[in-house]
């Protein structure tokens, strides 16, 4: 017999009744029932109920562990009686009768249980995450995880993609997020970056002539945490394609998409491949608030402004007349809904920060509220009949500058479609977000700058950038949104040097400064670079989406605090005097570093 197990916690059946079976596992629960002790031990795969009678060496042994403490077991397989089956175990017609228990490892106090799904503190939770990935539910997110990522690879493999390793260790890059920054220690003064995206290394693929290239890629970022993206790093499926329009990339990527998560989506509704809805950027924006929509939500917002054109409510008719905007969010069958409803959507509204939410109301037809009164019952039937609205619809208003006004109605069509009850459930909705603007006026710089990625192609392409506004040109650019999440951002690349070279000269890049920044990628484009474009869906996000998670940090095994700090390993730290002079460092920092008085060596000014 194996020393530690002849089956998992989850393989006895009513089959092996009659048998001798030895299990090793983690003590899950305990149960006395009156000298009989009933023990849940538990291992990757499950459960299997042990049963220590009384007068027992097992039971005297068990008894004295604490809950997580890991046990061998030795005993007889016999079949649960009437009453004692448990349908809900792939193990309840059996238990496990104790002969001999090994201790493997006793357990301490627990700073948090195991058993349950009990809410904690994060910073507990992260702290003795090893732990907390014992728990059912955390645990079974980690193996998605890894199926998923192993489904993506034989997906991308059936799609002639092949799989290349780019380098962790490269050059820092000006644009894009913060670096995570690592010192040489042979070239003194001189630093390593981590890379946000394979992004330069997969183009520089294309060049090299390998055609079509994938890769879960590790990416380091040194930018802020939110529900769904991790501070630090994360991982996508990167990749890249010779010889494509923004079609073949679609073409190639929806069937991984789609196929992925109808395999793993355990019945719920997915958008098929090569039914994507491309959504151009401006029409997203006014139509959804945002470049990220819920296509599960039915309502649409539209652009009602020329409604109040010379009309009696003097608040919206000023502001169209100074080329703002007036949006109109539907609110169906709101009609038995109090004012209370109506005038909590408006503190709300001001409480994220805008200067309210209009509204008004609607009951068999009849209008009710301050802004129905001033324009008048005619004018907001015509409103009404525009927006194809029924006679128990109410309406929410957002006005302002465009942008100002379209990310509140946005937020505010979400709202109204979670408070309804109207956000469609059961269902993957795919959408392609496309023809995004090249460049945009950044008011703080007082300058042209790129609005996405500057190394994609702008449409239209030299001529373009030579003939049109800056401001008017669009890219292939694209991004792949599931249920108002953005899974990535993707473009056709610009493989043309001197497309490239004047697409920095608008946004006022020099070429001297292209070559210093960009010497690779510029330098390779020069002995001939094939058109080529790709794009890069990130595996923590498709996760967090198969899983129904709220938060990305629940599908990653050992993820970092908001502040970006491992609790568990204790970093970032600092690090030994020594190690600083071999780096060629000394520190500058305000105050003494922690653990070293301020007169310490390596400490400046």
């Amino acid at each position: 017999m194996h020393a530690y197990r002849t089956h998992t916690c989850a393989a006895l059946r009513a089959a092996d009744v009659g048998t001798t079976a030895r299990l090793s596992g983690w003590i899950h629960r305990k149960r006395d029932h009156g000298g009989v002790l009933f023990v849940d031990l538990r291992d990757h795969h499950g459960l299997t109920q042990i049963v220590a009678r009384a007068g027992s060496d097992a039971l005297a042994i068990l008894e004295g562990l604490r809950v997580e403490s890991v046990v061998t077991v030795t005993g007889d397989v016999v079949a649960r009686e009437g009453g004692a089956v448990n349908s809900r175990l792939p193990t309840g017609d059996i238990e496990l009768i104790a002969r001999a228990v090994e201790v493997q490892s006793a357990a301490a106090e627990l700073p948090m249980p195991v058993a349950g799904e009990q809410e904690y503190p994060e910073d507990i939770r992260l702290k003795y995450r090893y732990l907390d990935l014992r728990r059912e539910r955390l645990h079974a997110n980690i193996m998605l995880r890894s199926a998923v990522i192993a489904s993506v690879r034989g997906r991308m493999i059936e799609q002639g993609f092949t799989e290349f390793q780019t380098p962790i260790l490269t050059a820092s890059s000006p644009e894009g997020a913060r670096d995570y920054l690592v010192p040489s220690r042979v070239h003194p003064g001189k630093f390593y970056a981590l890379p946000q995206a394979p992004q330069m290394f997969k183009q520089l693929l294309m060049v090299a002539g390998f055609d079509r290239y994938f890769q879960i890629a590790p990416c380091f970022r040194d930018e802020d945490a939110r529900a769904d993206r991790s501070p630090g790093e994360f991982y996508q499926l990167d990749f890249e394609m010779s010889f494509v329009t923004q079609d073949d990339v679609f073409n190639a990527i929806e069937p991984v998409l789609a196929g992925l998560f109808a395999e793993f989506a355990n019945g719920k509704a997915v958008t098929p491949a090569g039914e994507f809805p491309r959504i151009p950027y401006r029409e997203s924006l006014l139509k959804y608030g945002s470049d990220k929509p819920d296509l599960r939500n039915p309502i649409l917002i539209s652009d009602v402004g020329s409604h109040f054109v010379g009309s009696g409510f003097g608040l919206f008719a000023g502001l169209v007349d100074k080329g703002m905007v007036v949006r109109a969010i539907p609110a169906p069958k709101t009609a038995e809904k109090s004012r209370k409803f109506f005038d909590e959507m408006n503190d709300w509204a001001r409480g994220e920060g805008f200067a309210g939410l209009g509204y008004a109301t609607r009951k068999a037809g009849e209008w009710g509220g301050p802004i129905a009164k001033n324009h008048g019952a005619e004018g907001m039937d015509k409103l009404a009949a525009e927006l194809d609205l029924g006679p128990d619809d109410g309406i929410f208003f957002a006005a302002g500058p465009e942008l100002q006004a379209a990310k509140l109605a946005g937020l505010a069509r979400t709202r109204v479609g979670e408070q309804l009850g109207l956000i469609e459930q059961g269902a993957y909705k795919f959408c392609w977000i496309v023809d995004f603007p090249m460049f945009e006026y950044d008011e703080e710089a007082k300058k042209v700058d790129f609005s996405h990625n500057p190394f994609s192609m702008p449409q239209g392409e030299l001529e373009a950038l030579e003939t049109k506004d800056p401001l008017d040109i669009l890219a292939w650019q694209y991004d792949i949104v599931c249920n108002g999440v953005e899974l990535s951002s993707g473009a056709i690349r610009n493989h043309r040097p001197d497309i490239m070279y004047k697409a920095f000269e608008i946004a006022g890049y020099s070429r001297d400064r292209v070559d210093e920044n960009f010497p690779g990628m510029i330098g390779a484009f020069k002995y001939g670079a094939p058109p080529h474009g790709g794009s890069a869906p990130g595996i923590d996000r498709i996760v967090m989406l198969l899983a129904e998670e709220p938060n990305i940090r629940e599908v990653i095994l050992f993820p970092m605090t908001q502040k970006a700090e491992d609790l568990m390993m204790n970093a970032p730290a600092p690090v030994s005097d020594r190690q600083l002079k071999e780096l060629s460092i000394r520190l500058v920092v305000d105050g003494p570093r922690p653990g070293q008085a301020a007169t310490g060596p390596g400490v400046g000014n």
